[in-house]
């Protein structure tokens, strides 16, 4: 998507990435949200906080979401390849991420 220059749908994907992973945790944890808003501060203080991933991870995804809001309904997104190119990247740090700490 992104080398086809659909920016925000890539960067909505990447996100989406991140989101489910981060609700893999939670649920690992016996922990569910039923909001975007939810996972994600549920992952800040259930499982970034005490230390079960490296803190820079919630930011990740706090950022994530902000950037995918953006493209979903943003007019003119400003999204260019960087942009993109930074949230994959992002996004397969959560993959590594859950491949080595999800049982």
């Amino acid at each position: 998507m992104a080398a086809d220059g659909l920016y925000e749908f890539a960067v909505a994907r990447a996100y989406y990435t991140m989101f489910y992973i981060a609700e893999a945790f939670l649920l690992q944890a016996n922990l569910s949200f039923s909001s975007h808003a939810g996972v994600i501060a549920g992952f800040g203080q259930y499982i970034a906080k005490p230390g079960l991933v490296p803190v820079e991870f919630h930011r990740y995804l706090i950022d994530a979401q902000d950037m995918r809001t953006r493209a979903d309904y943003g007019v003119d997104t400003g999204l260019n390849l960087e942009d993109t190119d930074e949230q994959i990247v992002t996004a397969q740090k959560f993959i590594e991420l859950a491949e080595s700490s999800l049982s």
